[in-house]
């Protein structure tokens, strides 16, 4: 008998059911972001108000009912999640150009380095445990993975 313990990719099924992977994928995918998430609590930002700066970063400066309706939440609720950004200086407002009784929200420089701060502590997690944890094969496998998901998300 061989003193290495067997390869857990041994154990897989041939080929598993699309639900079985489906929910054992959804699990994965929601700890890994729960545990992104808390790679980057130093910056003291809450969950809600990161999303808002990366919706801000990723597609350009919007009116507080649009950030409402994107995020899934009233706008009274974005109300008060912009105001703690803009008192953090991390969102700037200026008036509509289309309507001057509303205003239009923009990442401001320091919300922007914020952004890139957070997300380079994720990567950093990330990159920190998959060096730690996986060995070249097992990397290649999860490059594979992660181009296969890839192609599921474009769908």
């Amino acid at each position: 008998m061989s003193s290495t313990s067997p390869d857990p990719r041994d154990r897989r099924p041939a080929d598993p059911s699309a639900e079985r992977v489906a929910t054992d994928l959804a699990a994965v995918v929601g700890r890994l972001l729960r545990r992104l998430r808390t790679s980057s609590a130093d910056s003291l930002l809450t969950p809600s108000q990161r999303s808002v700066l990366a919706r801000l970063d990723e597609g350009g400066p919007a009116t507080t009912a649009a950030l409402a309706r994107a995020e899934l939440v009233r706008p009274q609720s974005m109300r008060l999640t912009l105001g703690a950004l803009g008192d953090l200086g991390l969102v700037a407002r200026a008036p509509d150009p289309s309507d001057g009784r509303k205003s239009v929200v923009s990442l401001s420089d320091a919300g922007r380095s914020t952004l890139a701060e957070v997300r380079a502590a994720k990567r950093s997690w990330l990159a920190e445990a998959i060096t730690a944890e996986l060995d070249g094969e097992e990397r290649r496998t999860v490059a594979e993975a992660v181009a296969l998901i890839g192609r599921l998300v474009e769908k």
